[in-house]
This record gives C-alpha cells, sequence and structure tokens, in this order.
C-alpha cells in the first residue's frame, strides 16, 4: 500500500475540497440556520411536497440540495435554492475561520512547483471571498471549481475534480485529492485521483476510514511535513 507522505511527494497538483480542509467556512455563521431557509423556501414553493421528514430533520444544507437535485433538478425551485445558497455562503466567507496549517500547506505546495485547485460544492464566489482575505488568491488563479447551477453535478459527482484536472493540464494519478467527507472520497475515486482524507475529530476520521480511506489525517501539519518527503518506488 503506497503510504501518505508517498502520495505527497508524488502529486504534481493538489486538489483541496474548500470548507473543512481550508476553512471552517460556517464559524460564524450557521450552516444549520441556512438549511432551516433552504427548507422554508421549498415550502413556500412547492408546499413542502419534497420535505419527507427524513428531510425536515436535517441540518446539512448539501442533503437539502441533494435532495431537491434528485426529484426536482430543473426549473425556479432549483435555481432559487442555489442563488439562497451562494448569498449565505458568499456573507459566511467573511467570518471563516482557517483550518490549522492550511494557509502554509498552501503557500508551501505552490513554492515547492504544485499546482493547487480547490473542488468543492460550495460557491466559487464563496471561495474567491475568502481566498482574497487570506491573501490566497494568486495560488489558486483560474482553479477554483465550485458548484454550479446543475445541482445534480454536486459531489460525489466527479465534476468539479475533472474540471480542477483539466484546469490544472494533470492526469489523475498525478494528482492528489484532500477532503473531510465520504463524497469527497467518492469524487476523487471517480476521477481515478489518489486521496488523503483530513478529519477535525475521532468520529470524522472514523467515518472516512468506513467509507474506505487508507489514509486520513487529523491534522493538515502531517500533509505538511509530507509535502517535500520524495515518493519511493
Amino acid at each position: 500500500m503506497t503510504g501518505m507522505a508517498d502520495l505527497v511527494g508524488a502529486a504534481r497538483c493538489v486538489l483541496l475540497d474548500f470548507d473543512g480542509p481550508v476553512c471552517r467556512l460556517f464559524a460564524g455563521h450557521p450552516s444549520a440556520l441556512i438549511a432551516e431557509k433552504l427548507k422554508e423556501l421549498i415550502e413556500e414553493e412547492d408546499g413542502g411536497e419534497l420535505l419527507t421528514p427524513d428531510l425536515r430533520g436535517t441540518r446539512d444544507t448539501h442533503v437539502v440540495l441533494r435532495a431537491v437535485a434528485a426529484r426536482r433538478p430543473e426549473g425556479e425551485l432549483a435555481e432559487r435554492l442555489e442563488a439562497l445558497m451562494t448569498e449565505e455562503e458568499v456573507h459566511a466567507a467573511a467570518t471563516a475561520r482557517p483550518t490549522p496549517y492550511a494557509d502554509p500547506l498552501i503557500r508551501t505546495l505552490v513554492a515547492t512547483g504544485r499546482r493547487v485547485a480547490i473542488a468543492t460544492n460550495n460557491s466559487p464566489r464563496a471561495v474567491e471571498r475568502y481566498l482574497a482575505g487570506r491573501r490566497l488568491s494568486s495560488c489558486f488563479a483560474g482553479h477554483v471549481h465550485g458548484r454550479t447551477p446543475d445541482l445534480r453535478l454536486l459531489k460525489p459527482h466527479p465534476h468539479c475534480v475533472l474540471r480542477a484536472l483539466e484546469s490544472t493540464g494533470t492526469e489523475a494519478r498525478d494528482a492528489l485529492m484532500i477532503g473531510d467527507t465520504p463524497s469527497d472520497l467518492a469524487a476523487a475515486r471517480e476521477a481515478g485521483v489518489p486521496f488523503v482524507g483530513y478529519a477535525c475529530n475521532a468520529d470524522r476520521a472514523g467515518t472516512l476510514r468506513d467509507a474506505g480511506a487508507e489514509h486520513v489525517v487529523t491534522s493538515l501539519q502531517d500533509v505538511l511535513a509530507a509535502v517535500s518527503a520524495p515518493a519511493h518506488g
């Protein structure tokens, strides 16, 4: 089995999920409140027909978006939900907190000649606002790939991962994806990209391992330490 240091050392391009590996997007603007706003909009638009008991109980915004994508992917409801989500994420970006070691990891990857890209289910507008605030925009110029109006393309669909590979001119085998959810892992696998999971606590680490992630770190310091490690055959 290839070790994490080998994966990092061999990667010519590192693809990062945004909320989690780069920052806590909703540190100052709780996503649970946004999920309620999305459900209120669904109730307003269709009388709650789409709101199953499980969906009514969820606090996960992406669960809400995926449910609409599965049952009503086209039309005004999907457009309004995506627009509302974008507005809330852009607002949240102003109070997002950087993940420990994320900034130095990004800068070190670039300084050592690697390309970096964002592959996320979040709005690219929110990503760009956050990166500008951290003076990281130049590291990712042209390589931020986020949610599109077509909610069917949210991860675990590999769309944003494939776009990141294309924009950076990288073959899947020469890239590395760092993500914090099973959907990140599934998208990377579908695209053929090696994966390292980031988990902020033991429960999340267990979730990633249960999903099949071979390499999981609880601090990006481990990845940063491996950036300059030589790859072994």
